[in-house]
């Protein structure tokens, strides 16, 4: 199998679904296509929506003593909970993970579905997740965590892609090269290329998944629908989700 890395989905995590999850899809025009009842065992409850082939994820605890509650307690609730990654052998990337000192914090085996995910910690700023789906290397094909159809729920009309995103540190160019070395992809002026989406490093006080930047159809109109919804707009971006989310043409 040839060997690829593709971003395949950005999670979110929110005190509770509502407000977020009906603010996305009403402000960004995109659909729901699964709720997972798998992450009820993590304390979790989780919506998932696609836009084009990456998946966008909230995840809301429902019980104390949740890694995710503790992320929010930890961060005051800012800034992006994973990035997700697929790719042809998600334990070989676990193992070039372990050797630089990034520990795996969980496996996850649902055939056809595996995944490995890295301590948060060791990764700084947000989760990292690699998983691969057996006899799914089309992006557009199976991928059980986004339920059986999940391609029926791609809407274009307001959102286009998922394009890029932001994530801050006090050392921005340390950050991205860390990175880098765990997704197996060599920054370039703190960023890294990836055939879908690109992350980039800026500077902050703070490590944290800080924006998410999309290709949308109207700017103004979705601009519209955030302060519809109540959210503060500043330019072309507000915060929603615990990111901001910014908007692009």
């Amino acid at each position: 199998m040839a060997s690829y890395m593709r971003l395949r989905q950005i999670c979110l995590v929110a005190p509770h679904l509502e407000p977020v999850i009906t603010d996305i899809a009403r402000i960004m025009g995109l659909a729901v296509c699964y709720r997972d009842g798998n992450v009820a065992k993590y304390g979790l409850e989780n919506a998932l929506l696609p836009v084009d082939t990456i998946l966008l994820e909230v995840v809301a605890p429902f019980k104390d003593g949740t890694t995710a509650g503790r992320f929010i307690e930890k961060t005051g609730g800012r800034g992006g909970y994973m990035a997700i990654f697929c790719c042809d052998d998600p334990d070989e990337r676990g193992r070039n993970a372990n050797a630089i000192g990034v520990r795996t914090a969980n496996v996850i085996d649902h055939a056809p579905y595996h995944g490995v995910q890295l301590h948060p910690r060791d990764c700084r700023a947000a989760f990292i997740e690699f998983n691969h789906t057996e006899g799914s290397d089309d992006i557009l094909g199976a991928y059980p965590p986004a339920g059986p159809d999940w391609q029926k729920f791609i809407r274009k009309d307001v959102t286009q892609a998922l394009t890029s995103v932001e994530l801050q540190s006090p050392d921005p160019q340390g950050l991205a090269e860390h990175w880098g070395k765990i997704i197996g992809v060599a920054p370039r002026d703190a960023e890294l290329e990836l055939p879908n989406a690109t992350f980039r490093f800026v500077k902050g006080a703070s490590e944290i998944m800080s924006a998410l930047e999309f290709r949308v159809a109207d700017v103004a109109q979705v601009l519209h629908a955030a302060k519809a919804r109540g959210l503060a707009v500043a330019g072309n971006e507000f915060l929603l989700g615990g990111v901001t989310f910014r908007l692009g043409a």
